[in-house]
């Protein structure tokens, strides 16, 4: 109680680094909480000693802030990555076609004869979707299948995807080329799951192997030091990753961003101190939740603990995945 609150101002040329720096000192509210996140960012990126997990839902992927979670994976922000299955829906669609600006308000039977599903305000082409994700996945699993591929992970399906989408705006593409796992629990959850199960009633020896998934978040988890976790958003993505953090003792850094609340109990709602009941944030942890839509609070998070953490990450050794990271 010691600490006053100071006033500031901001100006044309200030940096989202800098205006964080002195909202941190400002008191309140949810200002305050998104100073103290970039500062946790900060310091994590500038630990040499910590793994990065980031974990978000599939609908972010569907926006432009789809860039800023690429941007992450391309400047190894990152090691390693849980989400959704839509995740890999949205990256192949968006690679190969494209969406649009809608709107919430939008009719959605006239959304509809028009040829577009309504992901909130983005519209999503009818032809840039479901059959667009089928032609690319039964050819991408045919081919892997030919070459005596009958099983793999989730992983190796995106590094697979990854490997054959030579576009710097695709997630896969990036995971592919720094060799940062990309985890999906519920892989079935998606037209990319689909797929995989339409490509099984053909080819009834394929499978999606997950305790292959499982093992490469166990090594990932007990081979670090310490473990950072950027999570976005809730849902299966943001359990998986603090539940492996438990068997390692808890998170060191926790940055939650999230719109969820936590009077109905879910895990989607629980702040971050509820993870410390758990083991999976520890007492003693870097650890603040954000509440804000991560389309407007991600990109000045990311730009502002660049900026305090000197726009890089500290120098890493080997992480455990044949990857030499920065």
């Amino acid at each position: 109680m010691s600490e006053k609150v100071y006033d500031f101002n901001v100006g044309a040329s200030d940096t989202p680094a800098g205006i964080a720096s002195r909202m941190a000192r400002a008191g309140g509210f949810a200002g305050r909480s998104f100073a103290e996140a970039a500062l946790a960012m900060a310091e994590m990126w500038s630990d040499s000693g910590v793994r990065v997990m980031m974990s978000f839902p599939a609908a972010i992927m569907a926006t432009g802030v789809r860039g800023v979670i690429v941007q992450m994976l391309r400047e190894r922000l990152v090691d390693l990555v849980v989400t959704t299955c839509g995740t890999l829906d949205h990256d192949v669609a968006r690679t190969f076609g494209s969406y649009y600006k809608g709107d919430f308000t939008l009719d959605d039977e006239e959304v509809d004869r028009r040829g577009y599903h309504r992901l909130g305000s983005v519209l999503v082409p009818k032809e840039d979707y479901g059959g667009l994700v089928e032609d690319k996945m039964q050819g991408l699993l045919e081919e892997l299948y030919s070459g005596g591929i009958r099983k793999l992970s989730t992983v190796e399906l995106t590094w697979e995807l990854g490997k054959r989408m030579e576009d710097e705006s695709s997630l896969a593409h990036w995971a592919f080329v720094n060799g940062i796992p990309v985890v999906i629990p519920g892989p079935m959850d998606g037209a990319v799951g689909l797929q995989l199960w339409l490509f099984n009633q053909r080819r009834r020896d394929f499978q999606v192997d997950v305790m292959r998934d499982e093992q490469t978040m166990s090594d990932f988890v007990f081979e670090g030091e310490k473990l950072g976790g950027i999570i976005i958003g809730g849902g299966i993505s943001k359990h998986h990753l603090i539940w492996w953090a438990q068997f390692k003792g808890g998170l060191d850094y926790a940055v939650y961003v999230t719109t969820a609340v936590e009077y109905d109990g879910s895990l989607s709602g629980a702040p971050v101190r509820e993870a410390v009941s758990w083991g999976k944030v520890k007492p003693n942890a870097r650890k603040v939740t954000v509440y804000s839509d991560a389309t407007l609070a991600l990109p000045f998070l990311v730009s502002a603990a660049l900026g305090l953490s000197g726009g890089r990450r500290g120098l890493k050794e080997d992480g455990g995945d044949g990857v030499q990271r920065e």
